[in-house]
């Protein structure tokens, strides 16, 4: 938790997302939360790990009914002190470990887009999947994120020149060792598709939310808007392809509640 705490005490969430290359992954999870609502223009939806609220409040704006939990003071804060008033919003200070406060089924999506970074066993990882399943109402979607080890490992293993820096924090199969201390906790595609066995949820779709972008953050910034556009028509037609999510920095996996 004093990890945590002084992690996000010390960065700006909001600004990475307003980034032109932070706006990919936003860009691309607010597409998938509209496919999954469809038509629905006033969903309950829960977010878990809300952080500052660049998500809930952006849905709350849109008309839904948004419960925004975060567990870290400094980002609750920060996220009351955008709200207007108007937003039809609770925000409220909680562990995605322990959603009892919330009962069975009472919402139509649930959103646990920072939580499993920073969990480092499967026992909690599975914890706070199964929390977020038994919340969602029958037929109801979640959308989980991961961070990704490929990705740390070749834009900042090799990328960044930290190879012997690093190097016994990695095991022989090339798997990041994560622990508080580091903060994130990096994960496989295989990896994710075990802990949605472990819940009754089955999955939808596992995209890269960012896929190459972070690659060439500083290209992706350098875009004036018109090639933006179309780096974002090149990412939307590859963000499903299998072959491509497990190098992106950020997955997300979609699960439909059994």
């Amino acid at each position: 938790m004093d990890y945590l705490e002084s992690y996000y005490n010390s960065i700006s969430e909001d600004e990475r997302l307003l980034s032109q290359h932070g706006k990919v992954e936003f860009l691309t999870t607010m597409k998938y939360i509209h496919d999954c609502l469809g038509s629905c223009k006033r969903a309950s939806i829960l977010e878990v790990g809300a952080g500052t609220g660049r998500y809930s409040i952006s849905l709350a704006k849109e008309g839904h009914i948004v419960t925004a939990l975060e567990l870290i003071e400094h980002n609750l804060d920060v996220l009351k002190s955008k709200l207007t008033g108007s937003e039809n919003i609770e925000a409220l200070q909680g562990d995605a470990l322990d959603l009892s406060q919330f009962s069975d089924e009472s919402f139509d999506m649930t959103l646990v887009l920072g939580p499993m970074y920073h969990l480092y066993s499967k026992e909690e990882k599975i914890q706070a999947l199964s929390e977020a399943v038994r919340v969602t109402k029958r037929g109801g979607f979640l959308l989980v994120a991961y961070c990704m080890n490929e990705a740390v490992i070749i834009r900042y293993v090799f990328g960044k020149d930290n190879l012997w820096n690093t190097i016994d924090m990695i095991n022989d199969d090339w798997h990041c060792k994560s622990t508080p201390k580091e903060v994130f906790e990096l994960i496989r595609t295989e990896e994710i598709a075990e802990l949605d066995s472990f819940v009754g949820a089955e999955r939808i779709k596992l995209i890269a939310s960012d896929g190459v972008t972070n690659y060439m953050r500083d290209k992706v910034d350098e875009m004036d808007e018109l090639t933006f556009g179309k780096f974002m028509d090149f990412h939307f037609a590859t963000c499903e392809r299998q072959d491509i999510i497990g190098v992106s920095d950020h997955t997300i996996d979609i699960l439909r509640k059994n």
